[in-house]
């Protein structure tokens, strides 16, 4: 028997994320829990306390990463971007794009190489730009709990994936006590952050008898652009030269859900729409101008006394839209309309089934079903425009990936000293994308694609095997290795333009227009994709040494080192002519045309992070000093190059100070100087910098006020993974450089 307490509204195991050991069994947390120590507010509110035969799922996966509540609580005002709320965990680096549309880096891989899911739904950008990732498809305020799991993840959690997986997750959902009142539950916030303009507010209201509970949550926000630290251009036409073009952004979000619970059965029926009205890019050549998207997802988790069964099942239906917004002359009549349609569906079962008290075996399939359609409508009569004309351009139509994958996973809890996983996965993807047209015209080009057998069938095997050895209470130890694999996007396999013949004055020019607008990486160069892509598998080994006091209060250090090799690992390379079009590099604005190939890859580096309680006293409060350091260094084997967009040496190091209701920080960012570029991208170096920031709450009651200041000394730096800036100007080069001084403030109320 064990005994879990239920904190800001957990009320059920299944997550194995908003539940933590009650402090009342000293002995299962020794043998279970390896997790960050959660910080409890004074004036925290115990919810519901619950009596569970049996184990729970994945309480604490090893190799991964919580984010703490404190930072979730904080993120609902201070950041717009989901994927910032992961910006200090260690081996976690972000890739520029919109500024709600960040995505996340594991260990040196990004975008289609993590799994990232959203309350359970598997997620999928559907543009050839990437610009809707899976995470801004979730508002920050709609957060409770967050995992990370870099290479060593369970089969379990994580398919068709190389890097990693991002598990987020909203609240679960509160029930009233049988015979009492109904409970009502409310919070709203408010915010505004001086660079860019940027304002928003988020709302939450919840209902619930015993048995039945009904949430709704809302969320607003817009900006203007962004201004650097100083002037990082002379291109600028309309914007200050200090101005980052192209990075405003309004988005909307709305849910509702439902859930019903009876005995030991519980099913939530969660619907949700976001609109994003504009998002400007400043690393790509395009704009979002409209983006409408809605889901359905249903689940259920029920309880029984062998175990638990989880289901899941979602509908996701995105309707995105490219054009020129003002910095990129959507105003003097440039428009270039792409339209993209994205329907992505799954369903899941898994169950968790406790052999015995201390082995537990877990075994589930899920199916991925998942159809794009990605067009450009014509543009007039104009002659210059003929070429873009009469029809459509179909860059992906009818495009089809079925993923169909069954896991089976023993854990082990021998002892308090051992915990053993292992766990395989064989799962199958399909693909297939239909005919195509160059604007209505069947060309040379778009012939000898149509004839070719698009149809492909990969066969992929995962596996994992991982153990902890917890030597004594201040001492736990971690090894792991892995297979993981990633079948082609179909943006990577299918998109199939080398750029269009046009006849000027009797000469026959070839306009690279289409590759260009396939860029899902945000450094400016124009790409055409590849049938006979392979899929990715990588090997990685892990280890973590986690050194701590016996209480965990007092000091921890942790450091993990990792290696990874990828045979058939996707990368770029110079465009061949092929089909009966040729394409040179460097094209327009010294920019690259570029094509995927497979390639073998590794990629190593370390983790280290630290904390120590420097001052504790009941008249001064407390004092505690913080320090994350992360190195990733990534290469091609075959062209001895470096991977594209891989961190440079990264530290954080932090003073937090706590007396009551305050929480005050002082927070220092040092990054080194990005020489380990990828030369086939034209990828930017850039400096190393440092920047200073500082923030403060203060909660009390009901009421929860933050303030504080980013990028205190107003540095101006550029990103090391922020791509090529593109915002007013298409010249290769010059990096996309981060913000300058920000004055930040909100305030959150709940009832």
């Amino acid at each position: 028997m064990k005994k879990y307490v239920f904190l800001l509204g957990a009320s059920y195991l299944g997550s194995g994320i908003a539940a933590e050991p009650a402090p009342t069994d000293q002995a299962d947390i020794t043998a279970g829990q390896n997790k960050e120590h959660v910080q409890i507010a004074e004036d925290a509110m115990l919810l519901d306390t619950m009596i569970i035969k049996g184990q729970s799922s994945n309480i604490d996966v090893p190799f991964g990463s919580y984010l703490d509540h404190s930072k979730i609580a904080l993120s609902r005002t201070a950041v717009s971007d989901t994927a910032k709320m992961f910006s200090d965990v260690p081996g976690v680096s972000l890739s520029g794009g919109g500024g709600i549309s960040s995505r996340p880096i594991i260990h040196g891989m990004a975008d289609d190489r993590l799994r990232v899911q959203v309350d359970g739904m598997n997620l999928i950008s559907a543009c050839a730009n990437h610009m809707n990732p899976a995470l801004s498809y979730v508002a920050p305020s709609s957060v409770l709990s967050a995992q990370i799991l870099a290479g060593i993840t369970p089969v379990s959690l994580g398919g068709d994936s190389i890097g990693g997986t991002i598990r987020v997750n909203s609240a679960d959902p509160e029930f009233a006590e049988d015979g009492e009142a109904p409970l009502i539950r409310g919070q709203m916030s408010g915010f505004y952050r001086s660079n860019g303009d940027a304002y928003g507010g988020n709302i939450s209201a919840s209902i619930a008898n015993e048995n039945a509970s009904l949430t709704y949550t809302g969320s607003s926000v817009q900006s203007r652009n962004y201004k650097a630290g100083g002037n990082f251009t002379t291109a600028n036409r309309i914007n200050g030269n200090d101005v980052v073009a192209s990075s405003l952004y309004r988005s909307e979000n709305q849910s509702l859900s439902l859930a019903l619970r009876n005995d030991n059965h519980q099913a939530i029926i969660k619907v949700g729409q976001q609109n994003i009205p504009y998002q400007g890019f400043p690393n790509v050549r395009m704009d979002m101008v409209g983006d409408d998207s809605w889901f359905a997802n249903v689940s259920t988790k029920s309880q029984f006394d062998w175990g638990n069964l989880e289901t899941r099942a979602y509908h996701e239906d995105a309707r995105h839209k490219m054009n020129f917004l003002k910095d990129k002359g959507g105003e003097t009549g440039r428009t270039m309309p792409m339209d993209t349609h994205g329907i992505n569906q799954g369903l899941l079962v898994k169950a968790n089934i406790d052999l015995t008290d201390q082995h537990m075996l877990t075994v589930g399939s899920e199916y991925q079903r998942y159809r794009l359609n990605d067009w450009w409508d014509p543009i007039g009569t104009n002659p210059m425009r003929m070429m873009q004309g009469p029809g459509p351009f179909w860059n992906i139509f009818e495009g089809k990936r079925d993923r169909f994958d069954v896991f089976t996973e023993w854990e082990g809890r021998w002892n308090q000293q051992w915990l053993t996983q292992v766990g395989i996965r064989v799962g199958g993807v399909e693909m297939d994308a239909g005919n195509v047209m160059d604007y209505g015209k069947v060309t040379e080009e778009a012939g000898a694609f149509n004839s070719t057998k698009r149809k492909r069938t990969d066969v992929n095997i995962d596996w994992t095997a991982l153990a902890r050895y917890t030597f004594n209470d201040m001492q736990t130890y971690e090894l792991g290795i892995a297979r993981k694999t990633r079948s082609p996007s179909l943006y990577e396999r299918y998109a199939w333009s080398r750029g269009t013949k046009m006849n000027m004055m009797g000469m026959t020019m070839v306009m690279p227009m289409s590759m260009f607008m396939n860029n899902w990486v945000g450094d400016g160069n124009g790409y055409v994709g590849n049938v006979n892509l392979q899929p990715e598998v990588a090997h990685t080994v892990s280890a973590t040494a986690d050194w701590h006091d016996a209480n965990m209060e007092d000091w921890q250090v942790k450091v993990t080192p990792f290696y990874t090799t990828v045979d058939n690992y996707i990368d770029a390379e110079l465009c061949q002519p092929a089909n009966g079009v040729t394409c040179a590099s460097p094209a327009s604005g010294g920019f690259n045309l570029l094509q995927l190939n497979n390639f073998d890859a590794h990629l190593f580096g370390v983790d280290v992070s630290g904390r120590k309680l420097l001052l504790q006293s009941s008249q001064y409060g407390s004092l505690t000093g913080k320090a994350i350091m992360s190195y990733v260094r990534g290469q091609n084997n075959d062209t001895g190059g470096n991977l594209y967009q891989q961190m440079p040496f990264n530290a954080l190091v932090s003073l937090e100070h706590q007396l009551g209701g305050w929480t005050s920080t002082i927070e220092t960012q040092i990054v080194d100087a990005k020489n380990h570029v990828q030369d086939v991208r034209l990828e930017p170096q850039t400096a190393g910098y440092a920047l200073l920031h500082l923030r403060s709450s203060y909660s009390w009651k009901h009421m929860r006020i933050d303030a504080g200041i980013d990028n205190l000394l107003d540095k101006n730096y550029a990103l090391p993974l922020g791509g090529t800036y593109i915002g007013e100007t298409s010249v290769a080069g010059t990096a996309v450089p981060g913000m300058g001084r920000s004055f930040n403030v909100g305030l959150t109320l709940t009832y």
